[in-house]
């Protein structure tokens, strides 16, 4: 694959121009379009993807068809690397949310990698440990907040500063998607939308929500 592609990959960073190019030439150029599963859980699978253009969700699902997201991956992020260290079964599911263009590296091939480049082992561990501290967060979050509670921090999560006091969610998010990331039913969560509208808190513009001012801390 074009080495141009893999600059503004954080993973790669610890490695050398000439480390980056030979690298990239194991990579597999992979198209998936918008709401193609990649991944389900419980599959046996042997490749490390690095997202080049796109999003994907990662989300556990029952048999009901109910599903947890937990989390959204956009351009620079990595997945199925698990599954390579330890050689077990997907953890979770993957899901295109837009058309997306994958670099894909097959299990032999990051093998060799991580044994001739220690410094991106390190790396790896360290996205690791950061995916382990969110998924802590999100099981305190579970645990320990109510519902209002969860789509709140939820919100600021996915929220950026636009200018001081107001922040804005850039992302196209449904009430059904955000019912899924906190663990709760899309009316519970479309009444508590609805309620920080009518108060002034937030508003819809196009595909954005805009949050206009600080959310309470409790409803």
């Amino acid at each position: 694959m074009d080495i141009d592609l893999f600059e503004n990959i954080p993973l790669f960073a610890v490695l050398s121009p000439e480390q980056r190019s030979e690298f990239a030439q194991h990579f597999i150029a992979r198209n998936h379009t918008k709401n193609t599963i990649i991944i389900n859980e419980g599959d046996e699978t042997n490749s490390l993807f690095i997202i080049l253009q796109g999003r994907v969700k990662v989300y556990l699902n029952d048999k009901s068809g109910k599903e947890v997201i937990l989390n959204v991956q956009s351009v620079g992020e990595y997945f199925g690397e698990v599954s390579l260290l330890d050689e077990g079964a997907r953890s979770a599911s993957i899901m295109t949310l837009d058309d997306c263009y994958f670099a894909v590296l097959l299990k032999q091939e990051f093998s060799r990698a991580l044994s001739n480049n220690p410094d991106l082992s390190l790396a790896i561990i360290r996205g690791l440990t950061q995916r382990l501290r969110a998924l802590s967060g999100n099981v305190r979050s579970l645990a320990l907040m109510d519902v209002y509670g969860r789509v709140v921090s939820t919100l600021m999560e996915l929220a950026c500063e636009q200018s001081e006091g107001v922040w804005v969610i850039e992302e196209s998010l449904t009430y059904a998607d955000l019912a899924n990331r906190v663990g709760a039913s899309q009316k519970m969560v479309g009444r508590i939308m609805q309620d920080l509208k009518k108060g002034g808190y937030l508003r819809k513009q196009a595909q954005q929500i805009i949050i206009e001012r600080s959310l309470p801390s409790a409803w």
